[in-house]
């Protein structure tokens, strides 16, 4: 994998280039001290691989990810943990690695790339439906990320500040809004039929008058919203 690392302080630098020797397939192409010279050498190489730190002058990490288009998969590497759940809000974003970073962790993360690459790469276009019914999300709860499959969602509940998301293993409560996790979860999969609850229509068990039923909860469905959800139902 051809890579670049994006890091202002030099040791930080020559820390990531050693641990990347260490791997015969990774290949570090170019070393930058600031992410707006990498973007003129990413518009003119092709590059797999992006180790890039959050807090630089004048231009962050994730500014340099707003600013990119197509963004090759990214490995963040800084010394702050307090951005872990802003990171995995971008699909390009592989891993989160906190400073000092140890050999075993480093070969934790380039894994995980290496597997989501060839991933990407053999999935067939016809497959992407299937592909895309293994994605997950992370939810912060007690300062730990958790990682959530999104097929087994069935249903989300706001409650006051906090949103209530049952899944066919466990349930989680997590503050954040319902409009916040209507934005992760996938359209085709998952529909709001109320202001207070989101379902997974592929797990509708009955639906009667102004209701549905998903497992044992019967939730109801506003009249604004009951034409959406008959339209993508397959009825006979």
């Amino acid at each position: 994998m051809n890579c670049i690392i994006i890091d202002d302080e030099g040791t930080a630098r020559a820390i990531i280039s050693q641990l990347c020797t260490n791997l015969s397939h990774l290949n570090v192409l170019e070393e930058f001290p600031n992410a707006l010279q990498a973007i003129k050498f990413l518009n003119q190489n092709d590059v797999d691989l992006i180790f890039l730190d959050i807090h630089m002058p004048d231009f962050t990490g994730f500014d340099f990810i707003e600013t990119i288009k197509n963004p090759p998969k990214i490995i963040l590497t800084t010394s702050d943990a307090n951005f872990a759940i802003q990171a995995f809000e971008y699909e390009c974003i592989v891993d989160y690695l906190v400073k000092p970073i140890t050999p075993e962790r480093f070969q934790k993360a380039i894994t995980k790339a290496v597997s989501m690459t060839r991933t990407a790469v053999e999935i067939p276009t016809s497959d992407k439906d299937v592909a895309a019914s293994g994605h997950h999300l992370y939810v912060n709860i007690d300062r730990r990320l958790i990682k959530i499959d999104i097929p087994s969602i069935y249903l989300v509940e706001a409650k006051g500040d906090y949103i209530h998301v049952k899944t066919e293993d466990k349930n989680y409560t997590v503050h954040s809004t319902l409009k916040k996790m209507a934005e992760k979860l996938p359209e085709d999969l998952f529909l709001k039929v109320h202001r207070s609850f989101i379902i997974n229509i592929k797990k509708i068990i009955d639906i009667e008058d102004n209701s549905v039923l998903i497992k044992k909860d019967v939730i109801p469905v506003s009249r604004s919203n009951r034409p959406e959800l008959m339209k993508r139902l397959n009825l006979l």
